[in-house]
């Protein structure tokens, strides 16, 4: 057996298996072996009927009978009213307001239920989480090992599809461990790495992971897999900005006093903060590679006022090697309210000047005049005419997240002329 085989070469599997396994994108045996369960269940912790205690919580394996839909005597409420029985004794339980439950589960069905225990005299259980099982737990794990019994006593439960079971999956799993597919097992982080953050290696947070004999076995192997899926991301990300690094873009080279000028026209003084940012993102403005900077703060700490600095640095310069035309700049609200209030703020704040302010949403268009008398007069336009025009002349586009792609040709055109 090798980790590239596919399942159906080393197991049976029905029509409706490979539709589930294809479902959940399970083709080969390595892809089983890194499904990962999403929760475990404590066997340990089940209770027996005749061990129930009011006011106390339980877990509870055994079969289901009499499921009925009824109405409440005085409040009329639909519930659904059932027993629930093991090899100790039986009790009742109820779901209230969930009269559909009755019909999900056959008579004698095999489940598991959880909940709190209410009553005095007469134990009931009430709008317990109940759930189908293959096996109650005295044959639940039949093994495949040497004496047929599992020392551990938690139960993966796997993200599931019709035609494959938690149970399948946990069998399947063991078969291919029993085939030393481990020693197949490349583990792609150092040593030195594993040591320092108290890792287990690969091989036996797969182990840990499908059949863990402790709890502590089972967060140790998840934490294992959680540090490596972050690990490549940080380092895909690394090497992306790398590479991103190395691309050449226009150069915006505007002074500080002209910034200064503009920032005099705002209705209140900018703090230290406010200003060192300005003055760091127009620096990175100025080299030859792409700038990638995130501007973090709360509500009503300045932001917009720092991207309209910015912004107004884009605007007022030439592109490369040019003495005439200017560049623009694409300014993306999370909502079209947000969207309108700063297409109204941004008229205001280059009225002075003849750049042209366009709004791009789901509800329209619109685009400030290009008038040296304006104020917060503007036209309804087309997407396709605001996009035309801002491509002519220097402008800057609002426009929401969700309406980005109407203004990527607007954004991925650098350079404008006049």
């Amino acid at each position: 057996m090798k980790l590239n085989d596919e399942l159906s070469d080393h197991f049976r599997l029905t029509a409706t298996q490979k539709k589930a396994l294809a479902k959940l994108h399970i083709t080969t045996v390595q892809d089983l072996l890194f499904h990962l369960p999403s929760r475990y269940v404590n066997i340990g912790d089940t209770r027996l009927v005749r061990d129930l205690v009011s006011g106390e919580s339980a877990i509870l394996y055994g079969t289901i009978s009499g499921l009925k839909t009824k109405k409440t005597f005085k409040s009329r409420i639909p519930a659904a009213e059932g027993y629930f029985s093991d090899s100790t004794g039986r009790i009742k339980i109820m779901w209230f307001n969930q009269p559909y439950i009755a019909k999900m589960y056959p008579e004698g069905s095999k489940v598991r239920v959880s909940g709190k225990v209410g009553g005095k005299q007469s134990l009931y259980l009430s709008n317990p989480e109940i759930e189908a099982v293959d096996a109650l737990p005295d044959d639940i794990h039949t093994s495949l090992f040497k004496d047929g019994k599992r020392t551990d006593l938690l139960y993966p439960i796997y993200p599931e599809s019709r035609g494959i079971t938690s149970k399948w999956m946990y069998h399947a799993i063991q078969k291919i461990f029993a085939q030393d597919i481990l020693e197949q097992i490349h583990d792609p982080l150092e040593e030195t790495i594993l040591k320092k953050y108290s890792l287990p290696t690969r091989k036996t947070a797969l182990v840990w992971v499908h059949t863990p004999k402790k709890e502590k076995d089972a967060e140790a192997a998840r934490k294992r897999f959680a540090f490596e899926e972050v690990f490549f991301i940080q380092l895909y990300k690394q090497q992306e900005r790398h590479e991103w690094s190395e691309r050449k873009t226009l150069s915006i080279e505007l002074e500080q006093q002209d910034i200064d000028k503009f920032i005099k026209r705002f209705p209140f003084t900018l703090t230290k903060s406010q200003q060192r940012s300005i003055e760091q993102i127009v620096h990175d403005l100025k080299r030859s590679f792409p700038m990638s900077r995130l501007l973090e703060g709360d509500v009503g700490s300045g932001k917009t006022a720092v991207a309209a600095a910015t912004m107004y640095a884009a605007v007022m310069t030439h592109p490369d090697g040019k003495d005439y035309g200017n560049l623009q700049t694409a300014y993306m609200c999370p909502t079209e309210i947000l969207a309108k209030q700063h297409f109204e703020s941004f008229m205001e704040l280059f009225s002075h000047l003849p750049v042209n302010i366009g709004l791009i949403t789901g509800s329209g268009c619109k685009r400030s005049p290009f008038s040296s008398a304006r104020t917060h007069s503007s036209k309804k336009r087309s997407r396709s005419r605001i996009l035309l025009t801002s491509l002519l002349m220097n402008s800057i586009v609002l426009a929401r997240h969700s309406d980005k792609s109407w203004c990527a040709k607007t954004v991925s055109r650098r350079t404008c002329y006049p």
